[in-house]
């Protein structure tokens, strides 16, 4: 669809002309290092360890660019503190759980259209770095 296609399609639908209209907007939150019990072995479920968190979320801009105004927006913020405490609280045996949890928490906000969470979990793995689980959802 070309530009002046995409201006028509707005002026139909009441929108202003402005070429540098958005619709969509992507943020990302970036290894995002918490602790928490993880691990369906014994001496996995006896200390804290370490996760990394990585998320991305699809969501709509509405008039936020425009009002500069965080209440017109999704509060990436407000999600984090979210994960965080989820994340420091939660006693999951697998990594699926906990990505489906920390996904939940994202979803909630009616303005994402789609989400992807990643968690590692570091040396989880003889010989590897980390072990992760890959997340998306999509509205």
């Amino acid at each position: 669809m070309t530009n002046n296609m995409l201006t028509l399609k707005r002026e139909e639908k009441g929108q202003k002309k402005d070429k540098n209209y958005v619709d969509f907007a992507v943020f990302e939150i970036e290894n995002l290092r918490l602790r928490t019990v993880i691990g369906f072995n014994d001496w996995e479920r006896e200390n804290k360890q370490d996760v990394i968190v990585n998320i991305k979320a699809k969501f709509k801009v509405g008039k936020a660019a425009q009002t500069d105004r965080v209440e017109d927006t999704v509060n990436y913020k407000t999600i984090v503190k979210q994960v965080i405490n989820l994340v420091e609280k939660s006693d999951c045996n697998l990594l699926e759980t906990l990505a489906q949890m920390i996904l939940d928490i994202v979803m909630e906000n009616p303005l994402i259209v789609w989400a992807k969470v990643k968690v590692d979990k570091p040396f989880a793995l003889r010989f590897a770095d980390s072990v992760s689980i890959k997340l998306k959802a999509t509205r």
